[in-house]
């Protein structure tokens, strides 16, 4: 069993997830308590070094990732290893770490793929999300600390399958509603053209729901997402994953597309809407992870 950031693999080693560490959870004893499930993102762009910055300093985004989330009071480090004493002084959270990469030549070459984070979701309590818009606000702040990040697309592994809508209670049949507000009254000029795809790779699950989940969503009133269109769509469409097939149910084969408008390009509004997606996709029955993937589709003003 590893110990915290001792737990991190090589930067070189790449995104990919081969077949030997698809149920490896570094850092993690999956026996000693329930969790949602894997969830990974993908940050791609472009990221420019910072002029200021120390030509020789480490581009190690797990240790960055991991020093946020435990300044932020979000890594669940319980399972960590260690004695007794030490296992009482940990706290839980809302994920453990597994790991995470970045890909250097981005900084130099403007390459797509720029920084990638895998984590093991602790179970979510009856009337919260999946603890996207925090993942992603921890991948991000790792992200930047190397440079200047221009955001194209974001790609994200949803545990759909560890949610557990009927335990939802009556005030929070999707859960984060209850902060659609946040984004209220942002500039006009802010809004994004996107496309959102969402696949459920092997299985049929999402093309079977696509025309309730766009009535669904469309009828939400949340001012972050506005829906222009949407189709049904195959592998061709979306972007290539970065984790081997058998780690969760792919090819991603079988997806539709939303296209739309974003109030705001920012992984916050990235994560509201796939925490959305994934309360919206259990309640019709998916119990399988979602690949979600949002990409800009042109500059916006």
């Amino acid at each position: 069993m590893h110990n915290g950031v001792a737990a991190r693999y090589s930067n070189k080693r790449g995104p990919g997830v081969p077949e030997h560490r698809a149920t490896e959870r570094p850092g993690m004893v999956p026996a000693v308590r329930r969790t949602a499930g894997t969830m990974f993102a993908s940050l791609h762009g472009e990221l420019t070094a910072h002029a200021w910055g120390d030509p020789d300093f480490e581009y190690d985004v797990y240790s960055l990732f991991h020093q946020r989330s435990l300044a932020m009071g979000w890594l669940d480090d319980r399972s960590a290893g260690g004695g007794a004493e030490d296992r009482m002084r940990r706290a839980p959270g809302l994920w453990a770490m597994n790991d995470a990469g970045c890909n250097a030549r981005s900084i130099a070459s403007g390459a797509d793929l720029v920084s990638w984070f895998q984590v093991e979701t602790s179970a979510v309590a009856d009337d919260r999300p999946l603890p996207v818009r925090p993942f992603l606000q921890c991948a991000e702040s790792a992200t930047t600390r190397l440079g200047t990040l221009r955001l194209a697309a974001v790609q994200l592994l949803l545990p759909v399958q560890g949610l557990d809508v009927a335990a939802r209670p009556a005030y929070a049949p999707l859960p984060s509603m209850l902060t659609a507000d946040w984004f209220a009254g942002r500039d006009p000029r802010s809004r994004t053209p996107v496309e959102v795809n969402i696949n459920s790779g092997r299985y049929t699950s999402v093309p079977d729901i696509a025309e309730r989940l766009t009535d669904h969503l469309r009828h939400l009133d949340q001012p972050v997402f506005s829906h222009s269109s949407h189709d049904i769509v195959g592998q061709d469409a979306v972007l290539a994953p970065r984790f081997d097939d058998s780690f969760w149910c792919g090819p991603p084969l079988h997806g539709m597309v939303l296209r739309g408008e974003l109030t705001e390009w920012s992984c916050d509004a990235i994560g509201w809407l796939a925490e959305v997606i994934a309360d919206t996709a259990a309640s019709l029955s998916v119990h399988t992870p979602l690949l979600f993937t949002v990409t800009r589709t042109h500059s916006a003003g």
